[in-house]
């Protein structure tokens, strides 16, 4: 990614590398002197939403925006993360998975569901799971049906998050079970990575799963957290690694919050990770990022498409670089794959833990989903 992407304007960056337009006012040297000499120029200045919302200084709105979300209640959380998720059914998200096929865009289905407090919901869970996996089996091509995302918390009422005393009881038993029907039905499986208390519990059991020969299941390491690097030494031969920024908020003595330091260390990971002959499966928002990888990562590790792919979440407006990655117009390796995780949504009550997360993670999310809608409002008088 040796050239960074074609300027569209004035952009500000949240979360992931999602764009939003910067409300940019002319300082006093470049303000218009005497009449005004154009239309635009003599039109009085109306009040609009993105007036009032955007404070004086661009880069404070990231950090007012977050504020906003943290205080939102629950139902306006889940309308404005609403375009991010493919419903509230299985048959949603598989409904998705095919439209995004047809379009030459891979999938992998996650089900929202956390903050479990009883066993009658670790086992609604296990059977959803066993489920999505069926589901993904259906479609005929192997190499492009969906693969499932799993996260450990989902299947205990007792997560390692809570702290003193808890213990993850009945996490792996159930995880094992998922896997050994996925591998029986020939569906990727990818275990999630969750906040830092998860971190070790979750790469020794991927290790201990590859050791048996579980080699359909993936893992995924966050590049804010400083133990990443050294997790990547003691990572098995061979892995199938989903690079991410991470969305849990950590102390700063676990995690980095510099978003350019976060978006280094994804490069260099990446570049690492497949000089050690592992699958990078590189999940970001940011074209800057994905082409840098396409243009100076992948030739330097002289790998073909098979080792490479570039995911991206379901609901964010990417359209054009998904086109021009599965049409073989970035980078010099040919057409390259390209995933959209797709979450979906059996209770709204349990999915909310991670609609905020992501909302904090992007709040230009929830700013464009308002501006979208009194856009169509106003239409419509």
């Amino acid at each position: 990614m040796a050239g960074a992407p074609r300027p569209v304007g004035a952009t500000g960056r949240c979360g992931g590398g999602f764009a939003v337009p910067i409300d940019r006012r002319p300082g006093p040297a470049e303000r218009p002197r005497g009449p005004p000499t154009t239309l635009a120029q003599s039109r009085p200045r109306r009040a609009t939403l993105t007036r009032f919302a955007t404070p004086a200084r661009p880069e404070r709105r990231p950090a007012a925006l977050r504020a906003l979300v943290r205080i939102l209640p629950d139902f306006l959380v889940r309308f404005f993360a609403r375009p991010y998720v493919a419903g509230d059914s299985l048959e949603d998200g598989v409904t998705a998975a095919r439209d995004l096929l047809g379009r030459g865009i891979t999938t992998t289905l996650d089900l929202l569901y956390e903050g479990i407090t009883s066993d009658d919901e670790v086992a609604t869970v296990r059977r959803t799971y066993a489920d999505m996996v069926d589901a993904c089996a259906a479609f005929d091509d192997a190499a492009t049906r969906p693969s499932v995302s799993l996260k450990p918390s989902s299947f205990t009422t007792r997560p390692l998050e809570r702290g003193r005393g808890m213990d993850a009881t009945g996490s792996e038993e159930a995880i094992r079970a998922i896997v050994a029907r996925a591998r029986e039905r020939g569906v990727a499986v990818t275990i999630d990575m969750e906040d830092r208390h998860w971190t070790d519990w979750t790469l020794d059991l991927h290790r201990r799963l590859l050791t048996e020969g579980q080699d359909h299941v993936g893992i995924v390491l966050q590049t804010r957290l400083h133990r990443t690097e050294a997790d990547l030494e003691a990572l098995p031969p061979g892995c199938r690694v989903r690079l991410v920024i991470g969305i849990y908020v950590e102390p700063p003595e676990h995690a980095t919050t510099d978003k350019k330091e976060m978006k280094r260390r994804m490069l260099a990971f990446a570049g690492t990770l497949l000089g050690r002959g592992h699958v990078v499966e590189l999940a970001t928002h940011d074209e800057g990022v994905v082409r840098r990888f396409l243009d100076e990562v992948v030739p330097a590790a002289g790998v073909g498409p098979d080792r490479y792919e570039v995911q991206m979440l379901y609901g964010v407006p990417r359209a054009a670089i998904h086109r021009q990655l599965v049409e073989g117009r970035l980078g010099a390796g040919g057409p390259v794959r390209v995933r959209l995780y797709v979450p979906f949504a059996t209770s709204w009550k349990l999915a909310l833990a991670y609609l905020r997360r992501r909302l904090l993670e992007n709040p230009s999310m929830a700013f464009a989903v308002a501006r979208n809608l009194l856009r169509a409002l106003s239409l419509r008088r």
